[in-house]
């Protein structure tokens, strides 16, 4: 399997570069699985397209603005940090640019002064290991809400305005330096009017890395490593997704995050009950799926790992097609475009 087979010509203008006015007006291309068929829908059709008893789950992690700019206060040389994972209270790992003025020993400011960061180590692949200061009184998560950005994917380069937009209305768990986006399309009113036909909304947590962006280098796709990311499936979504299962219902996982949560815990586990830990799960066609039924997820870059896991659940030629006809009606692209739905 070569990692050309999953390359399609994506005309740039189809890269939504903002979030539409009202979210669950996004256009939704339902594709089924098993015969290829294709219906063009929008996303406030949902609860129309499926059936009481079905499980919607939901990945509650909330994106840290995590995008913070600051200078050296010896020499004055800017400085970009990207919070990537948080190791201890205040110790992170953290991209940075330039990565010449970041030698051990460095200390940089950033908000005028609220955060102080000294770096400890380069880390393997560049990345460096940070100490935060700050006042006590603080944490680190309220001062990165005064002085941070979001930080949006490299192919959106217009400036967000509303920074809720790259929030879904449930995220909860802070922790993700990218936004699970498949559940960017929900409102609360939609929310409501699922669980009013019968159908449960459950959640996890996987706190997205920027490996999420990360191309697949290798032709071979089996020579590709996945990056890892925390998950937690906790005892109440294992239970409701248990009783789903026992009552013939279907397990929809809403975005690629919540499905390598729950086929993750499937596979090491050997069945679905509360775990936590790391994953670095890449599914692809021949993959057999464990616990999920169908899939909610946006349109995906060519030749990612992400357009992998849809063909393996949809099926490569299907997931193909379906993809030459989003092209074809002008779908929009990536995590401010528009919806399918595999069921």
């Amino acid at each position: 399997m070569l990692k050309s087979d999953f390359y399609f010509d994506l005309p740039p203008e189809l890269i939504a570069q903002t979030p539409l006015p009202q979210r669950d007006h996004s256009r939704l291309l339902q594709l089924n699985p098993r015969t290829g068929e294709v219906a063009h829908h929008h996303f406030y059709d949902l609860p129309e397209l499926l059936q009481p008893g079905d499980l919607l789950v939901v990945n509650d992690s909330r994106v840290i603005p995590a995008r913070i700019y600051g200078q050296r206060p010896d020499t004055g040389g800017a400085m970009e940090f990207l919070l990537l994972e948080q190791k201890a209270s205040d110790r992170w790992e953290v991209l940075v640019k330039p990565g010449r003025r970041a030698k051990p020993g460095a200390v940089f400011e950033f908000g005028e002064g609220l955060l102080k960061a000294t770096v400890l180590e380069v880390l393997e692949g560049g990345n460096r290991l940070v100490q935060f200061e700050h006042d006590p009184s603080e944490n680190i998560f309220t001062i990165l809400d005064k002085i941070g950005q979001m930080p949006l994917p490299p192919y959106i380069t217009h400036k967000l305005e509303d920074r809720e937009r790259y929030q879904t209305v449930y995220s909860n768990e802070l922790g993700s330096a990218a936004a699970p986006t498949a559940g960017l399309h929900f409102t609360p009113e939609l929310m409501k009017k699922l669980e009013e036909k019968g159908i449960r909304i459950a959640k996890v947590t996987l706190h997205v890395g920027l490996g999420t962006f990360r191309p697949v280098k290798e032709e071979n796709v089996l020579d590709h490593k996945m990056h890892s990311e925390h998950y937690h499936l906790p005892a109440e979504t294992a239970r409701m997704i248990q009783e789903t299962k026992a009552a013939g219902g279907r397990v929809i996982a809403v975005g690629t995050t919540s499905c390598r949560t729950l086929e993750s815990v499937a596979t090491f586990c050997g069945e679905i009950r509360e775990a936590e830990g790391w994953t670095d799960i890449f599914i692809y066609p021949s993959y057999e799926f464990k616990c999920i039924d169908g899939l909610i997820t946006n349109f995906h870059l060519p030749e990612s790992t992400l357009i992998m896991l849809v063909s393996a659940l949809a099926g490569y030629e299907h997931t193909m097609e379906a993809y030459k006809v989003a092209v074809q009606e002008r779908y929009r692209f990536f995590s401010f475009g528009d919806a399918m739905l595999i069921l």
